[in-house]
């Protein structure tokens, strides 16, 4: 296993020098789900639910935590992000709504970080905007499936 690279010789945390990786397109794709009951869901699709429209104000959330992930995350780089588009989909056998969210940038370092951001923002929304109605909603299974660009390459979640 690799040694992690968020810490120096001496076991110090800090952050990573990308100074001289080459700049290429890089590509995340991350998703997420959140498990309600029925009932929450039909509101949702329904879109009666009392706060309003919750997948609208729930992507524009992820957008923002993507483009936010820097902030929160003490030792990722700021990035000029160059695109960021959010999907939910409905799961009427599971109850649940599944996020997915694929980030893009020209970069030195890769946007993981912030399509795992973006989908635990949009999901955290959804319960926001429902935990009147449901408070024992479950987020769950926010990963990686794919990511895109750069010297170690491609990587696809098995």
């Amino acid at each position: 296993m690799a040694n992690l690279t968020h810490f120096d010789a001496t076991g110090q945390a800090h952050m990573v020098d990308v100074g001289n990786k080459d700049v290429t397109h890089r590509v995340a794709i991350a998703r997420g789900t959140i498990v309600m009951q029925p009932q929450t869901l039909q509101l949702i699709r329904s879109g009666s639910a009392k706060k309003g429209d919750v997948l609208g104000v729930a992507r524009i959330a992820a957008i923002q935590g993507a483009k936010r992930t820097a902030d929160l995350i003490p030792l990722c780089h700021p990035l000029a992000l160059t695109r960021v588009a959010v999907e939910f989909l409905l799961d009427e056998a599971a109850s649940a709504v599944h996020c997915r969210a694929q980030v893009e940038t020209l970069g030195r370092t890769g946007v993981e970080m912030e399509a795992l951001t973006a989908v635990q923002v949009g999901l955290l929304t959804i319960y926001d905007m429902c935990k009147a109605v449901d408070r024992g909603m479950t987020m769950t299974d926010v990963r990686v499936l794919e990511k895109h660009g750069g010297k170690s390459g491609d990587w696809v979640a098995a």
